[in-house]
């Protein structure tokens, strides 16, 4: 299969392009990277009470958040609603030092580590 695409199940597709392989990621999901809020199923009910299947899509939006101890600027993709909580607990800092590790993406895990890591020496 010369000069055709394949798919691993590994996050990216390796393209072959005149030589060796280059990663090139996939297209992110639809879940916030630091709440987990992800799509859910449901129904939509109309007025003779018949139920067909849909979606209910997070506000997901692009967002650039500025942490104070890395002094720099981190673009993510989160909720409306993460936003506002961002916001409330008094930035992206104090945010990712409250929020559970299993609810976080694996790039704001690793803003989080790289945070704890320049708490801890300074």
């Amino acid at each position: 299969m010369a000069g055709a695409s394949r798919a691993f199940g590994l996050g990216f597709l390796l393209i072959p392009v005149d030589g060796p392989l280059r990663k090139e990621r996939k297209p992110m999901s639809r879940r916030c990277e630091l709440t987990g809020k992800a799509v859910l199923s449901g129904h939509k009910v109309s007025h003779s009470n018949h139920k067909t299947k849909r979606k209910f899509l997070p506000n997901l939006g692009n967002v650039t958040l500025i942490s104070d101890a890395l002094q720099r600027s981190v673009k993510l993709r989160i909720s409306a609603n993460a936003l506002r909580t961002v916001e409330h607990r008094g930035g992206l800092d104090a945010f990712l030092a409250k929020q559970d590790d299993a609810d976080l993406s694996r790039d704001a895990l690793s803003i989080k580590r790289e945070i704890a890591k320049k708490q801890a020496s300074a």
